[in-house]
């Protein structure tokens, strides 16, 4: 293995070269995650006996794919009544709730079947037993004291459960699910039992990956298995339509594609529906198998995100007038930041959020109004703040200030009334405080050092490239070193074009530095110093060495 590897995954805590590989033979196996067999039962019933089904999801990226692994499945195991109903999130707000159930019911379902979601919903799982309709609850977001009273519930963070990995998204609890449930029927002979094939799967795992990725949960090596599995599939030309025509739209060859092309291309592209519109749109996408159907589809959801973009550029010059006004530098800022303006769009409010921490570095709560008299936030949070335990405290300390909330470590949601919005921040302000000193509200960047001038290459970039699949918890390489600026220049109007010395005198390197037009670098030839990704930029069939340049300040 080349130095340069050898060091990048010591520094990411691997020591044994098997920790990289990626065969489907290395996934922790199914039978070590709880509640699998009771959900089968309920699930196998179903199938043979023809019952109807209907999946009930998240209205983002994981959601989506979740539920079109969950249609998928089903279908090619021989259940020809299974549906889905997807939360419109200004009508009906996260998850199974009562007034969903409320809409479920019409359609006399047998089972519901939650994705993404569920492990919150006691009030949900109740109405849905009132109309004596069983529910399979599949989730992988942090339960809460109280469980709801599910038939089956399936969630590698439940207490108790024994699952090696605790970091699997929505769509990897699904596909766990859904394999369980093909080696069940099998062994029933309902497949390949002269009824139909068993399917394949493996054919899912594009839209695994995706999920996986685009919910920006940790690649541990389990995920990462999945995720460079869906890869494979991917770049040989297997994934499903939707999956390619995703791509295609952010500009993205899918022969080439790598998991930042699933979290910057395609996951923004299918959110964009779950918040400006509905995520049906996103689930249809996924579950065509008419190339041209999903191209249709795919372009409308790019333009949903063209139009995204737009509300969260109005909306971060808004929070970024607002947050002027408060403070004349840093130390006057909250610890725990709490931003609200009633003309924000509750569908943007997370990405706000997510814009306003990086800028930051602190935990943010970005509010919109969802209804007559209430709000609902999206947060953020940064290392070393668990942003679920922090709301949780805030609730216990302040009875009636905040309504439902659920989440994880670094995101959460939330929903309280429009009158508690100032005791809130406050409060959520103290409890940040208590979390974080000033240490932790430094911006970081954590480097892998330098890269020698003859380490500068093409080479280089693909075998960084080829060595992940990178993401949360198994970061991309970042390098720092010192160049000289040798021609500069403005592109897009926010982003920096750069002409670098590798360092040797010997030839110029490629560099762009994104949404940094701004920084304050002399007039002249000047000396910088570079935290920055290696990349390989592919145009008109000619690649050629690039620096994605994370941050640059004059030496």
């Amino acid at each position: 293995m080349p130095a340069v590897l050898r060091r990048i995954y010591a520094a990411r805590g691997i020591g044994d070269a098997k920790e990289l590989e990626h065969r489907l033979e290395g996934l922790h196996h199914m039978r070590s995650l709880g509640g699998l067999e009771a959900a089968v039962d309920l699930l196998a019933a179903a199938v043979t006996g023809g019952q109807r089904v209907l999946i009930v999801g998240d209205f983002d990226a994981d959601g989506a794919t979740s539920s079109a692994v969950a249609l998928r499945a089903l279908r090619a195991m021989g259940l020809e009544r299974a549906g889905y109903l997807v939360p419109n999130r200004f009508e009906y707000g996260y998850g199974l709730s009562p007034e969903i159930v409320a809409v479920a019911a019409r359609e006399c379902p047998d089972v519901i079947v939650t994705v993404d979601n569920g492990v919150s919903s006691v009030a949900g799982v109740a109405a849905a037993r009132e109309h004596g309709i069983r529910v399979v609850v599949t989730d992988h977001h942090l339960p809460g004291e109280i469980l709801p009273a599910a038939d089956a519930m399936v969630n590698p963070n439940l207490p108790g459960d024994a699952f090696p990995s605790k970091h699997l998204a929505g769509v990897g609890v699904i596909f766990y699910v859904m394999l369980a449930l093909r080696a069940r029927l099998q062994r029933d002979g309902w497949l390949d039992g002269g009824r139909r094939a068993a399917p394949n799967m493996a054919d899912l795992l594009d839209l695994v990956a995706l999920g996986t990725v685009a919910d920006v949960v940790p690649l541990d090596r389990n995920n990462r298995v999945l995720v460079s599995q869906g890869l494979r599939r991917i770049r040989a030309g297997r994934a499903c339509p939707g999956v390619l025509e995703l791509l295609r739209a952010g500009d993205r060859d899918p022969a080439r594609a790598v998991a930042a092309d699933l979290a910057f291309a395609a996951g923004p592209r299918l959110n964009a529906a779950g918040r400006l519109e509905d995520m049906s749109l996103g689930i249809e996408c996924l579950c065509t198998d008419a190339p041209g159907r999903a191209a249709q589809l795919a372009g409308r959801l790019d333009a949903l995100n063209r139009e995204r973009r737009e509300i969260e550029g109005r909306m971060g010059q808004e929070a970024h007038a607002y947050l002027e006004g408060m403070r004349l530098d840093d130390s006057g800022l909250p610890v725990g930041l709490c931003l609200y303006d009633p003309a924000w769009h509750q569908g943007v409010v997370g990405i706000l959020a997510s814009r306003v921490k990086e800028r930051l570095h602190r935990p943010v709560i970005a509010f919109a109004r969802s209804g007559e008299g209430e709000l609902k936030g999206s947060a953020r949070s940064v290392a070393g703040m668990h942003m679920r335990d922090v709301i949780d405290a805030v609730a216990t300390r302040h009875p009636g200030l905040v309504g439902r909330f659920g989440g994880h470590a670094m995101a959460a949601g939330l929903s309280l009334p429009e009158p508690c919005y100032e005791d809130f921040a406050r409060a959520f302000d103290e409890e940040a405080r208590r979390w974080l000193d000033e240490d932790a509200l430094e911006g970081v960047i954590h480097s892998d050092g330098e890269l020698a001038p003859e380490e500068l290459t093409l080479e280089t970039a693909h075998l960084l490239r080829d060595g992940g699949p990178w993401g949360q918890g198994f970061p991309e390489p970042v390098f720092d070193g010192e160049f000289e600026v040798l021609e500069r220049r403005i592109v897009g109007e926010r982003h920096l074009k750069l002409s670098l010395d590798a360092g040797d005198g010997s030839r110029a390197l490629e560099a762009i530095a994104f949404n940094q037009a701004e920084t304050g670098l002399p007039a002249e030839r000047c000396r910088v110093r570079a935290a920055y990704r290696v990349d390989v930029n592919a145009f008109r069939g000619r690649e050629r060495l690039q620096l994605i340049v994370e941050h640059l300040e004059p030496v």
